[in-house]
């Protein structure tokens, strides 16, 4: 079934200002963002430094810098299939076309992103070829903030005024490399996965993974498929003893040092090695702004934020997108449709009193679980649910259903249990509260159930 999450539409009357919206990036998250901006009756302008919409979902064999010689954005593989099934990557109202599979190819995903953004109207709004240089606020005495762009094409620099800035560029897209003593020295290849193209690379190597994030182990799978082994370094063993690798992979401890065509491990193994394959994360990147937003980025933690979202130093600036293991496209609708609220005067900004107190109070209690700053922004099933409703319930909006997040919290655990198989599991939603699964070769059966209680 379809489910449909409706919200009030608010249209500036004749007799007020329209506010201009600026919104860095044309990805999943800066086009919901400028929908919902769109919806409330705002002027909006999506600054997108490619030529295209999609963010990291677009692929390239282009690596290392592109022909204005900035570093590529997408980390994008070729073959990539979403680790997350299609039935929690739509947007509320707007769901990703049925098929039989829950998990689809990227290159599908990316469609639906351009479909959405043609479908309500945001495509035209988009500069491509912007590069956003530097974002500040307006000089004293004055609100909103300064914009400066360079048009790629022409080289020209113009300046821009805008009421409010909504940070959209994603965070898959500037490598965080670890350094190992040795390094320097050693005699193979070594490779990020922000680098990552094709498996080829592989072909018949000894390839040591470093990384056990989700793409870590996703791309351990890649690498043994053409290699002649694969260890895969990590260090939570606790964690990721129960996955079943092909016969072709060595889990190992963490890496004490690099040698010239080997690596040696925290228990004194060695190893040879051809490939280093950093799986290793990105660094949340905001070069565009200037010291003045009152925004500090201290190992992946972005702060004094509200929410995840509002910059509490200045309010009229949000980020989209931070928070991971996340629901993405409900999330970044979610939060898109919390800015508007409070920046089309439907709710009045909260005070720096309340938003400071709620920073406090969260990361206090992150901190007191044990968490990092560069877990600051983590969700996951011990925190998404409760972000999204603290989110729907501050700014009075419609809330992401809860089978949303279940199945999310289903799939991750289905991952861990079976991960080589678990993309063939099929999801179907029954209600706001509830969903259905099988396995792919079960679709028939399922679909016959479901139609004869009334759900498609």
């Amino acid at each position: 079934m379809v489910l449909g999450l409706f919200y009030e539409v608010r249209s500036a009357t004749p007799f007020e200002m329209q506010k201009r919206y600026c919104v860095i990036g044309a990805g999943s998250s800066g086009v919901c963002t400028a929908k919902a901006i769109l919806d409330s009756g705002g002027c909006v302008t999506i600054y997108e430094r490619t030529d295209q919409i999609g963010g990291t979902w677009v692929y390239t064999d282009e690596v290392g810098t592109d022909r204005y010689g900035l570093p590529v954005h997408t980390s994008m593989y070729e073959g990539l299939k979403t680790n997350l099934p299609k039935e929690i990557m739509g947007f509320p109202g707007y769901e990703m076309p049925c098929q039989d599979a829950s998990y689809v190819r990227s290159d599908e995903v990316l469609q639906f992103i351009r479909d959405y953004s043609d479908h309500y109207d945001v495509t035209r709004r988009i500069a491509f070829a912007h590069l956003v240089q530097e974002v500040k606020p307006s000089p004293a005495g004055a609100d909103g903030w300064s914009v400066t762009v360079r048009n790629l094409a022409s080289g020209m620099v113009t300046t821009e005024s805008f009421d409010f800035v909504l940070v959209c560029n994603g965070h898959y897209h500037t490598p965080s490399i670890p350094s190992y003593p040795g390094s320097d020295c050693f005699r193979g290849k070594q490779l990020h996965s922000h680098d990552y193209r094709k498996s080829s690379v592989f072909k018949d190597q000894l390839v040591l993974v470093i990384g056990a994030g989700p793409s870590g182990t996703d791309l351990t799978l890649e690498a043994a498929r053409m290699a002649k082994t694969v260890y895969f370094s990590h260090h939570v063993p606790d964690k990721l003893r129960q996955l079943v690798f092909p016969s072709n992979v060595v889990q190992v401890p963490d890496v004490s040092r690099i040698l010239p065509d080997s690596v040696e491990f925290v228990d004194g193994s060695q190893h040879p090695v051809t490939v280093i394959f950093y799986c290793t994360g990105f660094r949340y990147s905001f070069p565009f702004l200037h010291p003045d937003c009152g925004v500090q980025v201290d190992d992946n933690w972005v702060r004094p934020l509200y929410k995840h979202v509002l910059n509490i130093n200045h309010p009229s600036m949000a980020f989209i997108g931070l928070p991971f293991y996340v629901c993405a496209t409900l999330m970044f609708d979610l939060q898109a449709r919390f800015c508007v609220k409070f920046y089309s005067d439907q709710l009045p900004m909260p005070s720096e009193e309340e938003m400071l107190h709620d920073h406090n109070r969260e990361m206090h209690e992150r901190w007191s679980k044990g968490l990092k700053k560069r877990q600051a922004h983590m969700m996951g099933a011990d925190y998404q649910g409760q972000y999204y409703r603290s989110l729907a319930d501050r700014a009075q909006i419609e809330p992401i259903p809860k089978v949303m997040t279940d199945m999310h919290i289903d799939s991750g655990r289905r991952k861990k249990e079976d991960l080589q198989r678990y993309r063939n599991d099929v999801y179907r939603v029954v209600d706001e509260n509830t969903f259905v699964k099988c396995d792919i070769s079960e679709l028939e059966q399922l679909e016959k159930a479901l139609a004869e209680t009334g759900e498609s």
